[in-house]
């Protein structure tokens, strides 16, 4: 279920859906690169202004699902407007940072980004733009990123599917409003 925090600013709640954190798994698969599945965490957080905190870490799996090493870290903040435009401004590890611009999903939680801006270090990778999607899907947190290089056209790169992580502070919060269950557990489904 999704709650709207009171504290949270009111042009943030077409995102709220994005907020807590969220851990999972994906492929990583771009032309030059290691294919790798990866495991993810991912947390949107606020602080009562008009932007989402976003991070995401990310480690190449082994075949038994074991960490080996860091993949990808990015940091950003994303907005939407009145008019269920979204902007993110992100930053990455590999000395990229990015300005998205994009859509919210009129009747879904989905948004559509494509980048609109790419500023890169001398260090980092050949890199010229991409796109996201990211879509709230059976309480999970689903997504797919694609990138271009001056070498490579446009193409998915990595996607990954997350599910919430849920806090001490949350499940107290839940036993606090479960009200009256029965005793033997079962008539609640009845």
């Amino acid at each position: 279920m999704i709650q709207i925090p009171s504290d949270l600013n009111p042009s943030l709640v077409p995102l709220v859906f994005l907020l807590g954190t969220w851990e999972g798994a994906g492929v990583a698969d771009f032309p030059g690169e290691e294919k790798c599945n990866f495991g993810q965490s991912v947390t949107f957080s606020h602080d009562g202004r008009d932007f989402l905190e976003y991070v995401s870490h990310s480690w190449v799996l082994d075949a038994e699902g074991n960490k080996v090493r860091p993949l990808e870290t990015e940091s950003g903040y994303w907005r939407v407007d009145a008019d269920r435009k979204v902007e993110v401004v992100m930053v990455r590890d590999q000395g990229v940072v990015e300005i998205w611009y994009g859509d919210l999903g009129a009747q879904k939680p989905q948004i559509d980004l494509v980048t609109d801006a790419v500023a890169r270090t001398a260090a980092s990778g050949p890199y010229s733009g991409g796109k996201r999607l990211y879509g709230y899907v059976n309480s999970d947190l689903m997504w797919v990123g694609e990138k271009a290089t001056p070498d490579v056209e446009l193409r998915p790169y990595m996607s990954g599917h997350l599910k919430k992580v849920v806090t001490p502070e949350e499940v107290a919060e839940m036993a606090r409003n479960l009200g009256d269950l029965p005793d033997d557990g079962i008539a609640f489904f009845k």
